[in-house]
């Protein structure tokens, strides 16, 4: 079908003409017309066989008919960026296009202006939490990878922001895509929409398993592998990059991913031609230029990507894995080792996925075989449109029985079912208290009504739920969140404050309780410290054995602590260890030990780093928001802390840090030199201020800027060269 036998406006057809899109693929031929005509879909095909471009279209043609909004929901902060400059392109038909991943605490009244918003669906709760006034303006509600109502931590936000909106604003079309799913249609049925399934891919995809120099493929075809490589995984590498392909390799590991790329870069390296080898060398300056600080892991990283490999995992910083990336899309990075958190994430395709690892270490069951839904994911990123006539996922096998099992367990069997997870403790706390005091319900008629509502009710009875739900509400009305007036419940300013801080209410108890104990007595920063990384919300690191030194900590230490110490006979103390060593880890952190001596110490990534900070901050904000109503003392100190933990510094730097494009190491370098405050820096002549280390000409220029000495710098420096003369 071409575009222009669609019924919708002529603009959105000539947008998608300019960027090269004249011909639609089968599913969206199926999809389009039911969208068009403002049904509710779940769209459950391939990766990269045309999901987004039927939410696109159904948008597009939705708002012009029917002014109003469209919400754009992603999982992740990265897929919001890919999906909003996508949108951008549709801004000549006089749509705005906004984005919104960050601030939970904010209503972001600034959205109010933009047709199309796109944000991670934690946004999205949290704009319902705080009463946007727009929301019976949306139109049409987008849920990308709605197969992760199955994750337990972002699942049973994503059913809750749906149900709401099928309360709130019967009227919107929503619109779910998902990878292929065996029960899609339960999706469907829920939704009361149209469901289109379809395995159709525009590079059609080839999967096999390699045993002894030979690839069975799932089309009955066979191919031998020739090669100089005897490691199964470096010869399918090799063969790869010989025939011009890029290769994403997937192991269960982070530890694997660093190992693996190590092995490959001799291999890869002997393929590069003199102008790739360039190309990655500007690669590599780029990211230098952007690193404030350089790790042991961007060294390793730096040595990979010259020699045309890279590896990729949740310890990588944000520049990190965008460089990445980006290198591999621009084809210099002709091969990327991942952990399974590439294909969740944005969209990279290689013409060969090699599926390393079927097998995957868990700490309550040991090693078990990764989910065929995982599997599918990682395969889904074979092939390349308009670079390939086909994609290939091939997976190892050791033993001939063992290729016989992957062939009929992943290959050809089915995805597993997805379930909500709506069901469990910490998911009923946090939605069940949003739901109080948003006033959305406010009896347990309506408590009830609004559970059954959801992807957990359909699957299977509200009644099966009754009992959690019953224990939830006594929970909140027990510590104060809620009160009962007139068999109607209210939600107390700390539980509306709780519920608009977007953390778990267990969080806001430990918070509290830590506030009233430091009105008795004296604190330290990592006394607090420890009460924030104590809370649900902040993932605790991993205890080691070697890990003594945390238990000694909590000696020199005891009597500081906010919160009661458990026995230290009881599973409970090594939950206080692991608490510690966070904690410890924030600390040394606002000590400004250099990131590669955290990382060394603590067995960390950079962006382990980043998430705990980032995390432990957004706690430290609560924490001072419950100052406010508990210990209102406490509030300054407080505001010192999340300064200190934003930008990795003792107090002495805060004043310097607050300008822009200076980060810890260029305040301390500026500190070491004199210049202890914004005020020291008035006055300076720009080449006394670019010869301090780390700051050079264009940050001297910067600073000068920002304190309003754009040209005094330079006319001083002229006065005493008149005078010198």
């Amino acid at each position: 079908m071409k575009l222009s036998d669609l019924p919708i406006d002529k603009g959105i057809i000539d947008v998608l003409r300019e960027h090269g899109i004249v011909k639609l693929y089968p599913p969206q031929e199926k999809a389009l017309p039911y969208v068009i005509n403002g049904k509710n879909m779940v769209l459950s095909i391939p990766t990269a066989s045309g999901k987004s471009l039927v939410a696109y279209v159904a948008i597009m043609h939705r708002l012009i008919s029917k002014r109003g909004k469209a919400l754009y929901i992603v999982p992740l902060k990265a897929l919001a960026k890919e999906k909003y400059e996508e949108l951008k392109l549709f801004e000549k038909l006089g749509f705005k296009v906004g984005i919104s991943t960050g601030d939970l605490d904010d209503s972001d009244p600034r959205l109010f202006r933009y047709d199309i918003i796109v944000c991670t669906s934690e946004k999205a709760d949290s704009l319902l939490r705080h009463g946007i006034k727009w929301v019976d303006e949306v139109r049409v509600l987008v849920i990308d990878e709605i197969h992760l109502i199955h994750d337990a931590r972002r699942g049973p936000t994503l059913e809750v922001i749906i149900s709401r909106f099928k309360a709130l604003n019967p009227d919107t079309q929503i619109i779910a895509l998902s990878a292929t799913i065996k029960n899609a249609v339960d999706l469907s049925a829920w939704l009361d929409g149209k469901l289109i399934q379809s395995d159709w891919r525009p590079v059609p995809l080839r999967e096999g398993v390699y045993f002894k120099n030979k690839i069975k493929y799932d089309d009955g075809k066979t191919k031998t592998i020739d090669g100089s490589e005897s490691e199964p995984l470096h010869r399918l590498v090799e063969d790869s990059i010989a025939n011009s392909g890029q290769v994403l390799v997937f192991v269960n590991t982070r530890r694997s991913t660093v190992s693996a790329a190590n092995k490959l870069a001799p291999i890869i390296e002997k393929t590069l031609s003199d102008e790739e080898k360039n190309n990655l060398e500007k690669i590599l300056i780029s990211m230098k230029q952007r690193q404030s600080e350089l790790t042991s892991v961007d060294k390793e990283l730096f040595s990979c990507i010259k020699k045309g490999v890279a590896f990729h995992n949740a310890g990588l910083s944000s520049v990190q894995r965008k460089v990445v990336e980006q290198g591999f899309k621009n084809r210099l990075i002709k091969c990327i080792v991942a952990t399974p958190t590439l294909a969740a994430g944005i969209n990279i395709p290689a013409q060969r996925v090699i599926i390393r690892d079927l097998w995957r270490y868990d700490s309550n069951f040991g090693m078990r075989p990764i989910p065929i839904l995982e599997y599918k994911q990682q395969a889904g990123r074979a092939g390349r449109p308009r670079y390939d006539k086909h994609g290939e996922a091939i997976t190892i096998a050791k033993k001939e029985e063992q290729k016989e099992q992957i062939f009929n367990n992943y290959i050809l069997g089915d995805t597993e079912p997805i379930f909500s997870k709506l069901g469990s403790q910490a998911a009923l706390r946090m939605h069940l208290l949003s739901a109080i005091a948003t006033n959305f319900v406010d009896s347990m008629e309506g408590i009830y009504k609004f559970i059954d509502s959801t992807f957990y009710a359909y699957q299977s009875d509200t009644f099966a739920l009754k009992g959690d739900i019953d224990e939830t509400i006594e929970f909140l009305l027990e510590h104060g969140f809620v009160e009962n007036i007139d068999d109607k419940y209210i939600s107390t300013l700390f539980g509306k404050r709780t519920s608009s801080l977007y953390i778990d209410p267990l969080s806001a108890l430990q918070l509290k309780k830590a506030l009233e104990a430091s009105c008795e007595k004296s604190h330290l920063p990592l006394s607090f410290i420890h009460a924030v990384c104590s809370t649900p919300d902040v993932r605790s690191l991993y205890l080691r054995k070697s890990d003594f030194w945390v238990e000694e900590k909590a000696e020199q230490h005891a009597g500081e602590f906010l919160l009661d110490i458990p026995d230290i006979s009881s599973e409970e103390y090594d939950w206080f260890l692991s608490d510690l060593k966070t904690a410890l880890l924030i600390e040394d952190w606002t000590r400004e030990m250099p990131e590669d001596g955290i990382i060394s110490k603590y067995n960390v990534g950079p962006g382990d780093i980043h998430n705990i900070v980032e995390m432990a901050g957004w706690i430290l904000h609560a924490a001072r928001e419950f100052a406010r109503m508990y210990n209102f003392e406490s509030v300054s100190g407080i505001s010192d802390l999340i300064m200190q933990v934003q930008y990795g510094c003792k107090k002495e730097l805060l004043n310097l840090v607050s300008l822009k494009g200076i980060g810890r190491v260029r305040a301390r370098s500026m500190f070491n030199e004199g210049f202890k405050t914004i005020g020291d820096l008035r006055g300076v002549p720009l080449s006394r201020l670019s010869k301090v280390k780390t700051i050079g000409e264009g940050i001297a220029k910067s600073i000068k800027n920002q304190i309003g000495e754009s040209d005094k710098g330079e006319d001083k420096e002229l006065s005493e060269f008149t005078v010198q003369k």
